[in-house]
């Protein structure tokens, strides 16, 4: 069987090192094939229920910007002509190729969003999921992968969200969280991952299960901090707290501030996602 092709490209300036570094350790700890199918399989619809495979032309061909794990790829894949997995991990596309090894459809560049190789307007969608917020500029990350567009390609984005549609009690929660995170990120590699397990079995954990038994009981649970875990595997959890507190660079932004920047990128028909995770959008090159 023919594998996925590694290719080189310099990256350009609109990346952090450290968060780099950092998301390849993750990966390389977290490859989530611990999780099992049917979770794998929701959080993918969770991610991508605006996303119009429908209209896609035959044999499309895309990109996955930060590919990571190849966590979404395998998903994607099989839906799609080509595929382009690109990281600028090496040890991140490392896990991603061993995830991926059966599909025949990839390519993978050790590359960053404004240098992926790719040609402009060549590309017949395209999708960042959880990563162009770990960037220093995210406007003109989110320019570089319209660039790659053919005009009517849709690209799906995932930005952390500013908790815009929360209430005032839930954002202070998560500036008091975030102080933890701006010690936590600094520690070595095994100390931040001990440090963010107990975060995931002494936090998350609880507070899900909290939720999952309130929702059994037909109380309404969605403004509970760490509610979305109510139905993830303990697994989830570690991973998302990893990732939540062991990231150096970090940015949240409201609907209307994630609005403007696809405006400004040339994208149009923006469609939100109006549940969890927030924000999801996809937009549609001019």
């Amino acid at each position: 069987m023919k594998r996925p092709l590694l290719i080189d490209y310099s990256m350009d300036s609109n990346i952090d090192q450290s968060t780099v570094a950092s998301f390849g350790d993750e990966w390389s700890r977290f490859d989530q094939q611990a999780m099992s199918e049917k979770e794998a399989y929701r959080r993918f619809l969770e991610y991508f229920e605006i996303f119009p495979f429908q209209s896609l032309p035959a044999d499309a061909e895309g990109f996955d910007m930060g590919c990571g794990s190849g966590r979404w790829a395998r998903f994607v894949a099989p839906r799609v002509g080509r595929l382009h997995c690109i990281d600028p991990s090496l040890d991140a596309l490392s896990v991603a190729r061993q995830v991926l090894a059966c599909s025949t459809n990839l390519v993978f560049h050790n590359a960053s969003v404004a240098a992926s190789g790719l040609a402009f307007a060549s590309q017949d969608f395209g999708y960042s999921l959880g990563v162009l917020h770990h960037v220093p500029d995210t406007a003109a990350a989110i320019r570089s992968c319209s660039d790659l567009l053919k005009p009517g390609a849709p690209l799906l984005l995932y930005l952390y969200y500013s908790f815009d549609n929360r209430p005032a009690w839930f954002r202070a929660i998560w500036r008091l969280s975030n102080l933890g995170r701006l010690l936590i990120y600094r520690l070595p590699p095994r100390s931040k991952q001990l440090i963010t397990d107990l975060i995931a079995i002494f936090i998350y954990y609880p507070l899900a299960r909290l939720a999952s038994l309130l929702e059994s009981l037909n109380f309404t649970v969605d403004a509970l901090p760490l509610c979305y875990y109510r139905n993830c595997s303990f697994y989830t959890m570690r991973t998302d707290a990893r990732d939540r507190f062991g990231t150096p660079l970090e940015q949240r932004f409201s609907r209307q501030q994630i609005t403007t920047m696809c405006h400004a990128a040339g994208l149009v028909d923006l469609q939100f996602s109006t549940t969890p995770p927030f924000w999801c959008v996809v937009g549609f090159k001019a």
